[in-house]
C-alpha cells in the first residue's frame, strides 16, 4: 500500500518529529475529515507500506531522518515557486528549497524527487515575465536532479474567494502562453512536463494533463512494479492521480499560503497547531470519548515476480 503525507497538510515541514515517532511506534491514527469520530488505524511497517508520498514546500526538517526511513520506499513532490511572504508567509526562500531538493535527489535518486510549480497566480507583482524567468531559473538548478515537473493554475475554491478575494485566475490566452513557454523550458532542461489543474483543454497544446502523482511515479521511485487491485482517482473525471491513504489533517498547515485549499482560516489553523502533540498517535489532538477505531485493510502492492530496474 501507499501512504501519503501531503494532501491535507505539510508533514515534513511542521510535523517531522511526530511522523518519525509514528514510524518508531509502527502505527498512526487518522480521523475522517467529515466524520471526526471515525478513526482509521494504519500500520506503518515496511512489509505493508511500499512507498510513502511526501508533498512539501520545506523538506529540511525531515532531512535528518532520511536514513531512518531507508526501509521504506519514498516519492517526494517539492513545491518551489516565485512567491514571497505576501502569498507564502512561512515558506523558505527558493534557494534553500533548491538546496534541499538536490540533497534528497542525491540521497534517494532522481526518480524519487519531483518538482511542482503551482499554483500560478498572475498579478501586478507576479507578472507573466516573472513566472517565466523564475521557472527557468529553478529548472536550470534542478536539471540534473529530477526528470519531472508539474505546473498548474490557481483553483478559486469558495473559501479562497471569501478569505482572499484579491486572488484571481488568469485568462485562457495567458494560460496558453505559459503552457507553451513552460513546455519549451522543460524540453531545454530535459524535464517531463505535466499539468495539475482543471485546464484539461491544454491537451490541445500537447500538454500532459493526466495527473501529477501516478502509480508509475511510485514504481520508478522504488524500482518495483506495483499491482493495484482498486485504483481510485483523487478527483473523478479530473485527473489520473492515485488516491492513496493520507494521514494528515485539514486546517493544520502553518505555511498559511494565501491560495491554499486545505486551510480554512488562520485562527483555525493556529488553534489546531497548538493542539498538536508529538507523542500523540493523532496529528492533531488525541483520543476522544466517542472515537470508533477501525483497522485499515493493508497489504503490499509489490509484484514480487519482477522489478523495474
Amino acid at each position: 500500500m501507499i501512504i501519503n503525507t501531503g494532501q491535507r497538510t505539510d508533514i515534513p515541514a511542521f510535523y517531522s518529529k511526530w511522523f518519525m515517532n509514528r514510524i518508531k511506534e509502527g502505527y498512526v491514527l487518522v480521523r475522517n475529515p467529515y466524520f471526526p469520530n471515525n478513526v482509521t488505524k494504519f500500520l506503518l511497517r515496511p512489509d505493508l507500506v511500499d512507498a510513502i508520498g511526501f508533498c512539501t514546500k520545506n523538506p529540511r526538517p525531515m532531512l535528518k531522518y532520511i536514513d531512518d526511513l531507508k526501509e521504506f520506499g519514498q516519492f517526494w513532490y517539492i513545491s518551489i515557486t516565485a512567491y514571497d511572504k505576501d502569498l507564502e508567509p512561512n515558506v523558505p526562500n527558493i534557494d534553500q528549497v533548491i538546496e534541499d531538493f538536490i540533497f534528497l535527489s542525491k540521497k534517494l535518486g532522481k526518480n524519487a524527487v519531483a518538482w511542482r510549480y503551482t499554483p500560478i497566480i498572475i498579478n501586478d507583482k507576479y507578472t507573466l515575465d516573472i513566472h517565466l524567468k523564475t521557472f527557468e531559473y529553478i529548472a536550470s538548478k534542478l536539471a540534473n536532479y529530477t526528470e519531472l515537473v508539474t505546473f498548474g493554475f490557481v483553483d478559486l475554491y469558495d473559501k479562497l474567494k471569501k478569505n482572499h478575494p484579491e486572488i484571481l485566475d488568469c485568462d485562457d490566452q495567458t494560460k496558453i502562453i505559459i503552457a507553451k513557454k513552460f513546455k519549451e523550458i522543460a524540453a531545454k532542461y530535459n524535464f517531463k512536463l505535466r499539468l495539475c489543474s482543471k485546464e484539461k483543454w491544454l491537451k490541445d497544446y500537447e500538454i500532459d494533463i493526466d495527473g501529477c502523482m501516478r502509480i508509475e511515479d511510485y514504481e520508478k521511485a522504488i524500482g518495483k512494479k506495483l499491482i493495484i487491485k482498486q485504483k481510485m482517482q483523487a478527483r473523478k473525471n479530473y485527473c489520473a492521480c492515485y488516491l492513496s491513504n493520507d494521514i494528515g489533517s485539514y486546517n493544520s498547515c502553518p505555511h498559511l499560503c494565501k491560495y491554499c485549499y486545505a486551510n480554512g482560516n488562520k485562527n483555525l489553523v493556529l488553534n489546531n497547531f497548538h493542539q498538536h502533540d508529538d507523542s500523540s498517535p493523532f496529528l492533531i489532538g488525541n483520543y476522544q470519548q466517542n472515537d470508533k477505531i477501525n483497522e485499515a485493510k493493508q497489504e503490499s502492492f509489490i509484484d514480487k515476480r519482477m522489478t523495474l530496474f
